[in-house]
């Protein structure tokens, strides 16, 4: 059995703004409330090699790896996968942006499978990407849209219509 998770959420803000806020791997522990650092490793073209270390869990362990990244900002998608995989033996990720009446839909789709040996099963592990996936992703949405707010990047949307730079 894999794992396969979809979710998405629509952004009240320009399109460019999401995707430069959302591609700011540095400031990702700004943007999501599990990363308590961020790493970059490489650079080679678009794609960045960076390590994630989360925030402790409940148990106090701290949980870290490798992972590559490639926006393509003509296709509006990033590709990423881990580099360690830790208990996954494989985890690719699929981000999507699309403009929208409304502002900016973000679609983050993952597809995975968990080691035989892993402390968890595929099932539970998509249960729970897909309850996180919801939390950071409302966290995202309304840290964009303050920020949105704040520089005025709503000019240039018509009737929620995400149309301009705004900047």
């Amino acid at each position: 059995m894999t794992g396969h998770t979809q979710n998405e959420i629509t952004i009240a803000a320009p399109l460019d703004l999401v995707w430069e806020v959302t591609n700011d791997l540095e400031n990702w522990p700004q943007l999501f409330s599990e990363y308590a650092s961020v790493e970059i490793l490489s650079r080679e073209g678009h794609k960045t090699t960076f390590r994630l270390t989360m925030h402790p869990d409940e148990n106090g362990t701290v949980w870290s790896w490798v992972s590559e990244r490639e926006p393509d900002r003509e296709s509006l998608t990033v590709k990423a996968r881990r580099v360690e995989t830790g208990p996954f033996a494989h985890m690719d990720i699929h981000w999507e942006y699309e403009e929208v009446p409304a502002g900016t839909r973000m679609v983050w789709t993952q597809d995975f499978a968990m080691k035989p040996d892993a402390p968890v099963d595929d099932a539970w592990m998509t249960d729970n990407i897909n309850r996180n996936s919801k939390v950071q992703m409302a966290l995202i949405r309304d840290r964009i849209e303050k920020i949105a707010a704040e520089r005025g990047a709503t000019h240039g949307l018509h009737g929620g219509a995400a149309r301009g730079r705004g900047d």
